[in-house]
């Protein structure tokens, strides 16, 4: 993301590289590996051309990640200015978890408290506690650990969304006429749509055929450029709502059997650092 935004700010693959300090041929292949992922071009490639272009699908993820980006980059300088009296926490967290509900909220806890230094990585999964370069994960999971203290944080309440384009394309009301290739699942709830149409009454399965992604803000993004409904929570459709991206198709809920934990080896229970951050977390997720 990093690559892509640095690339679309400078209008170059050459000066993203020398601003991020790597090769240009670096930065382009990670671009193509974005644009693999999300399954949309973010660059009109032009021969000859001396500055990159943007396609419709790129400014509008350029506009949802540059705020984001932005605010981690402030959230990190914040934590590394307040070193160290309260020790360091390394906190692992999915990547759409933490760029869409945790950042926009840490702002908070730097400021109360100050001498905590938090480190903040993302990963895809259940944490590895084998590297102690974690203390704690926020993950999606079921809270069942073996040697890990697991603290349920939130649930996963998931409805549907589409673009004003999807919509007028295939219409504002899911049932068993809306096309299967058309509906976006995602790793997180990979049986999603099927209980989510269960739920509503409607006995057909469209959910199975429809393109999956392994991230939630990839499919967000997929759905926004047309490629198809999705069901997220509110956490992250609220500023696509906001912005017109996104359309909300239902009020119907669907509550995945799974739930946000805070997971860490019961050997770091007595962490300062680790439990102030928890009764915090805990705190920011009270309903």
């Amino acid at each position: 993301m990093q690559c892509f935004e640095a690339s679309a700010r400078l209008g170059s693959f050459t000066r993203a590289a020398q601003e991020l300090n790597l090769t240009q041929g670096a930065v382009s292949r990670q671009v193509i590996g974005l644009e693999d992922g999300l399954g949309v071009r973010l660059f009109l490639r032009k021969h000859n051309a001396l500055t990159l272009a943007l396609t419709d699908a790129g400014r509008n993820y350029l506009e949802e990640i540059a705020p984001l980006l932005q605010r981690l980059e402030r959230a990190t300088a914040n934590a590394r200015a307040h070193r160290a009296s309260g020790g360091v926490f390394n906190l692992s967290v999915g990547a759409s978890l933490g760029s869409y509900w945790l950042i926009p909220r840490l702002s908070g806890f730097t400021r109360a408290h100050p001498e905590i230094v938090l480190n903040v990585a993302t990963r895809i999964g259940p944490a590895d506690f084998s590297s102690r370069d974690i203390d704690a994960s926020l993950e999606f999971g079921d809270g069942q650990r073996a040697a890990m203290h697991c603290d349920y944080v939130m649930p996963l309440d998931l409805q549907p969304y589409a673009s004003p384009g999807w919509i007028r394309r295939f219409g504002a009301k899911l049932g068993p006429a809306t096309p299967k290739a058309a509906l976006i699942n995602h790793s997180t709830g990979p049986q999603a749509w099927s209980e989510w149409f269960r739920q509503a009454g409607i006995a057909s399965d469209p959910g199975r055929e429809g393109p999956t992604y392994d991230l939630m803000w990839m499919a967000m993004n997929a759905a926004a450029s047309d490629l198809g409904a999705v069901l997220l929570p509110p956490y992250m459709s609220s500023d696509a709502v906001a912005s017109k991206r996104l359309k909300r198709l239902s009020a119907l809920k669907w509550r995945a059997p799974k739930a946000y934990y805070l997971v860490y080896p019961q050997s770091r229970g007595e962490h300062r650092a680790l439990q102030t951050f928890r009764a915090w977390l805990l705190e920011q997720a009270r309903p």
